[in-house]
């Protein structure tokens, strides 16, 4: 473990159901030093065939959740973005959906709820950027929503559960 946290120059945890790993939002303005067109292009169609093989692999419900977690920071993805995403018709995932007797806005809520959990847990995120990660228009939403899965703001989660920083609510 020290040694990941040595390379990484952050905390780490283990056994955790997915891989993950969060930026500070000023790391997008960093210049990529490494970059490697050529290696790029010689490693992107593999690592898209992996994903995508990996995506068929499970269920139609973990895949929309997938799917929605990579596409909702700063806005709300519609069915057609993911279905697209998944090469299914909107109409094609919308029956699925229903055969696993689940809907498209109940993913949604899922997905936010285990990435705000995950954001509160494991990163030093400000209480209005996880909101924005998770799609919020504005922080009293994710807070009125927050307190609907877990019975308390946010903030106090946060505390509560031991999460890496304790930001006060606005």
């Amino acid at each position: 473990r020290k040694m990941y946290e040595a390379h990484f120059g952050c905390p780490t945890s283990f056994g955790a159901r997915q891989n993950t790993m969060v930026f500070s939002k000023t790391d997008l303005d960093r210049p990529f030093l490494t970059h490697n067109a050529d290696l790029y292009a010689m490693v992107a169609p593999q690592l898209e065939a992996e994903l995508s093989q990996a995506l068929a692999s499970r269920e139609i419900g973990e895949q929309v959740k997938g799917v929605l977690k990579q596409q909702l920071a700063g806005r709300r993805p519609g069915i057609k973005d993911v279905a697209r995403e998944l090469n299914l018709s909107s109409r094609t995932l919308q029956r699925r959906l229903t055969e696993l007797g689940t809907t498209f806005q109940q993913l949604i809520q899922e997905s936010r709820r285990e990435l705000a959990r995950h954001y509160l847990l494991h990163s030093s995120l400000e209480l209005n950027e996880t909101a924005y990660l998770l799609g919020y228009e504005d922080a009293h939403s994710f807070f009125r929503a927050f307190h609907d899965w877990e019975g308390s703001p946010p903030g106090e989660w946060r505390m509560r559960h031991g999460g890496r920083a304790q930001v006060a609510e606005a």
